[in-house]
């Protein structure tokens, strides 16, 4: 029955990582991109590992430490990737309707 209930929750992290990919053709900048990206993988990837925990449970604590470090690190690369595509953004001169992180920047600036 574990396995059972393990596949399915892997199978679950596995339609993520699809829609993650669908999210990633479809959305229209690089900002979208990243939310599509992360976000997905994000849940993706933990609800993978937990089902191959539910199924090894010999493994379960390896794979829970590995959810944790994802859960962890991916917003901060997404972070640090959407700040990049901001930066190269403003070089090639294209602009954003709303640009909060501009818009701080300036202040931050001024002051």
């Amino acid at each position: 029955m574990a396995a059972i209930i393990g596949a399915f929750v892997s199978l679950l992290g596995a339609c993520f990582f699809l829609f993650s990919g669908i999210g990633l053709l479809r959305m229209p900048d690089a900002f979208n991109r990243m939310q599509a990206g992360t976000k997905a993988t994000t849940l993706g990837s933990i609800l993978f590992l937990l089902g191959i925990g539910i199924m090894k449970p010999d493994y379960l604590g390896r794979t829970i430490i590995l959810a944790i470090f994802i859960a962890l690190t991916n917003p901060v690369s997404s972070n640090a990737l959407a700040r990049a595509a901001h930066a190269y953004r403003k070089r090639l001169g294209a602009t954003l309707a709303c640009d909060a992180l501009a818009d701080d920047q300036e202040a931050d600036h001024g002051n």
